[in-house]
């Protein structure tokens, strides 16, 4: 018994650790594209309030559908497998941002002439799908750390600061700096890359902790 402690103590300390770095990236990669979305939509509706009050509606929106999806799931046999999951179909959603963004704004911008609406169809277009399956991660993260109910506020309350905290940062890196460096294109398959990295590093640990606790 004091054998099986031991071995399984590594496993123990590392999922945490593997989850509050997952949803840091997470956090990050939400704010990036949220402020990204405002250079994308510029040049066919312009950067006034109206464009990011619809951003903003957009994102909003998709994070409460994610958060009640993510909750949802979470309720079912939790696990790293299917926790990679969420982190790569976030980064294959991101890609029609980059690869069809100007096809389907240009389409949205014939068809409807109020910028208001246009801008706000457009985000939906654009962010819904990927914003949602970014916040199926926060709930989700939340019941792969709990162990016991007790002890659920503490956890919930650390993982959204560290979550919170990426987005903060996200915020500062992608309007400080990487705007000015970076074309957009290229900083959205930079988040692409880091989300499937997020995904590969979440099925790793998958790997690991099944073959510890088998």
């Amino acid at each position: 018994m004091e054998e099986t402690i031991t071995s399984t103590r590594p496993v123990a300390s590392a999922k945490p650790a593997l989850v509050f770095a997952l949803a840091f990236t997470s956090g990050f990669s939400i704010m990036a594209v949220e402020l990204l979305g405002g250079r994308i939509l510029a040049p066919y509706f312009g950067s006034s309030i109206y464009v990011w009050g619809s951003i903003i509606t957009v994102f909003m929106v998709a994070l409460s559908l994610g958060y009640l999806i993510g909750g949802r799931l979470s309720l079912h046999r939790p696990s790293f497998g299917r926790y990679s999951l969420f982190y790569a179909l976030s980064a294959l959603a991101l890609l029609p941002i980059v690869l069809f963004g100007e096809a389907i704004m240009a389409a949205v911008f014939l068809k409807v002439t109020d910028p208001r609406y246009g801008s706000l169809l457009a985000a939906t277009a654009l962010f819904l799908l990927p914003t949602i399956l970014l916040g199926m991660i926060a709930p989700y993260s939340v019941r792969l750390l709990v162990q016991h109910q007790q002890h659920s506020g503490q956890v919930a309350g650390f993982l959204y600061f560290v979550s919170t905290l990426g987005s903060a940062l996200g915020t500062l890196a992608t309007s400080f700096y990487l705007v000015l460096w970076f074309e957009v294109d290229t900083i959205m398959l930079t988040l692409v890359a880091m989300l499937l990295l997020g995904a590969l590093a979440a099925f790793a640990g998958h790997l690991r902790f099944k073959r510890v606790l088998s």
